[in-house]
């Protein structure tokens, strides 16, 4: 059934779009601005160690640089009894995947952390073919202390100032090995990864979510849609 729309000439068509234009041009410009802000951000200077369980063994918070001076750690909801990765998680890591390579060309190095055991991130990063390197912060401390996770007991006292999934943090290593935490965002912060939102904010029907149960119950693992 088509959608119930205004139809209009094509000289319409583009006074309509011109219009419009000037509010996107407003908006690149206010993002912009918002950008040179978030970048001008005092830092945290990271005094903890933290340890995460990798591929190549046991690997400091300073070893997931890679050697660039900056990194980007997505915070990936894996919990050790699940089997599966998060959904929307998954969708996020199908959106950074493939710009890892680019990203490192820029002195950016990404990675994701989960809670779940290594061996079973490493099969569900397989099952996905994914190449972006994933650790297990099976300990939580990680977590824990960027918001991103929290214990019951936390919980019950109040103490929590905020525990959102997904939760994105970002962090910079001068050249005498000092780090620093420069910047988090939180749930619908991180919607700037992913690039599928921002195709589906483009076209008639948008995101189409307002009848669901929840914002993205539509949303399955890359391999579970079956043919279309």
């Amino acid at each position: 059934m088509p959608i119930d729309h205004a139809v209009v000439s094509a000289p319409e068509w583009e006074q309509a779009r011109l219009r419009l234009l000037e509010k996107e041009k407003a908006l690149t410009r206010l993002r912009d601005e918002l950008s040179r802000e978030r970048r001008a951000l005092p830092w945290e200077r990271v005094d903890k160690t933290y340890v995460f369980d990798g591929p190549s063994g046991r690997e400091t918070l300073a070893d997931l640089f890679d050697g660039r001076s900056q990194l980007v750690v997505y915070y990936f909801m894996f919990p050790p009894e699940w089997d599966n990765g998060c959904k929307s998680c998954s969708w996020w890591a199908d959106n950074f995947e493939r710009n890892v390579v680019h990203l490192a060309h820029r002195d950016v190095t990404l990675a994701a952390v989960s809670h779940a055991p290594l061996a079973k991130l490493d099969a569900f990063r397989q099952r996905m073919g994914w190449t972006f390197k994933w650790v297990s912060g099976a300990d939580g401390e990680f977590s824990r202390d960027y918001r991103a996770s929290s214990r019951p007991e936390t919980n019950a006292s109040g103490e929590v100032i905020y525990n959102f999934v997904p939760t994105l943090c970002v962090f910079y290593r001068d050249a005498d090995g000092g780090i620093y935490h420069t910047y988090s965002c939180y749930a619908r912060g991180v919607e700037m990864l992913n690039a599928g939102y921002h195709y589906l904010d483009l076209v008639p029907k948008g995101r189409d979510e307002a009848g669901l149960s929840f914002p993205m119950a539509w949303l399955r693992h890359r391999d579970g849609y079956g043919e279309r």
